[in-house]
């Protein structure tokens, strides 16, 4: 998985440390919602069953390095 500097630092936050590899790959690979950003990045979406709570991830433009990753509490389904 290619992740930026960013995506390494923030990943040392205790809030994020507990994000698996794979809820992140998952995301990827089956999202629930895709949006892209004015930037041209990606976000993409999926509810993690484990923890109930929606995993944003922020890929940059290619797709599939990962900038950002985190458990978004304003998401609402539908």
């Amino acid at each position: 998985m290619k992740t930026t500097q960013y995506f390494e630092y923030t990943r040392k936050r205790p809030d994020r440390a507990q994000i698996k590899n794979a809820w992140i790959k998952h995301a990827i690979e089956n999202p629930e919602k895709t949006e892209i950003q004015s930037d041209g990045r990606i976000r993409k979406w999926v509810k993690i069953e484990e923890v109930d709570k929606y995993l944003r991830v922020i890929l940059l433009e290619d797709g599939e390095t990962v900038h950002n990753a985190f458990f978004d509490r304003a998401f609402k389904e539908g």
